[in-house]
């Protein structure tokens, strides 16, 4: 599973954003061709992504760049200007069927051939964002060797829908855990929703907080001021590190006494809680090595 946090949203068509990007702690950038890109601008930012892929300074950030849809006619044109050695992958989205994930994986296989990459490295971050595509979401998510993570696109949802996103996300909760679930069985990275208002952190950090008690390891993000929070909220916290090194600790001791269950603090711990705090412990030593030990 991939190990990103904080996937930061930045528009193709703003220079100075493009710019500062680098320098906000986001485990990927993602480069926005598709949903923040005015249609007159299409063609101009699909230029401007070939060239960042090429000269953005790398922080230990993953680079990918968000395409358009597969039903716009725009895509084709969009993985030939930036798919290189210089980028990690692509987020597709309106990933609605197997169909669709299928037609983009056999572009990407063509382009890396004729272009000297090995096969399969581009990978594809997906957006599962309707209601087929939730029903289907399993189905659609192994559909390709190249998908490491898939996204709940909450406003595309609720359009699909015919409902209004609002702010306690009450409308989007049941699709949002079915979209955890799926990524979990399918053993990509689940990546929770964008939250448009990013003037709020409080309600940010509580949105996030949620997200990660249903399943969600990362959250995308659509401004720089949302990313320290992100990382805070998916990295392990202290009190969780040393609350699964005492459950392993004590679980290891009643294993060797011949026991197959445990009492820590007044809870038992049996062996699901003991590999889920050996497996919040991999995870954590897991991201600490891939931020190089910060």
């Amino acid at each position: 599973m991939e190990l990103f946090r904080s996937l930061l949203f930045v528009p193709a068509s703003r220079p100075r954003f493009i710019e500062k990007a680098p320098t906000v702690g986001a485990d990927a950038i993602c480069i926005d061709l598709e949903d923040a890109v005015a249609p007159n601008e299409k063609a101009n930012a699909r230029e401007v992504a070939r060239t960042v892929a090429l000269t953005m300074p790398r922080n230990g950030h993953q680079l990918y760049i968000r395409v358009n849809g597969l039903d716009t006619g725009l895509l084709e044109a969009d993985i030939d200007a930036v798919i290189s050695a210089h980028i990690d992958g692509i987020s597709l989205p309106k990933a609605h069927t197997p169909a669709i994930v299928q037609q983009v994986d056999h572009y990407l296989s063509l382009l890396e051939a004729t272009r000297g990459l090995p096969q399969g490295h581009t990978k594809m971050v997906l957006w599962i964002e309707s209601a087929q595509a939730v029903l289907g979401a399993l189905d659609v998510l192994r559909s390709s060797p190249r998908i490491v993570g898939a996204a709940f696109g909450g406003e595309d949802y609720t359009a699909d829908m015919g409902i209004h996103r609002t702010a306690d996300a009450k409308e989007t909760f049941w699709a949002r855990t079915m979209v955890a679930v799926a990524c979990r069985a399918a053993g990509v990275l689940p990546i929770d929703q964008v939250e448009p208002n990013f003037t709020d952190m409080e309600q940010f950090r509580a949105q996030a907080t949620l997200g990660k008690s249903i399943g969600y390891r990362a959250k995308f993000c659509i401004h720089p001021t949302q990313v320290p929070a992100t990382n805070d909220v998916f990295g392990p916290a202290p009190e969780e590190i040393v609350w699964a090194q005492r459950v392993v600790a004590v679980y290891d001791e009643s294993v060797t006494a011949g026991l197959g269950a445990v009492s820590l603090d007044g809870e038992m711990i049996d062996r699901p809680i003991y590999l889920r705090a050996q497996k919040m412990l991999d995870w954590a030593a897991q991201l600490k090595t891939a931020s190089g030990g910060h």
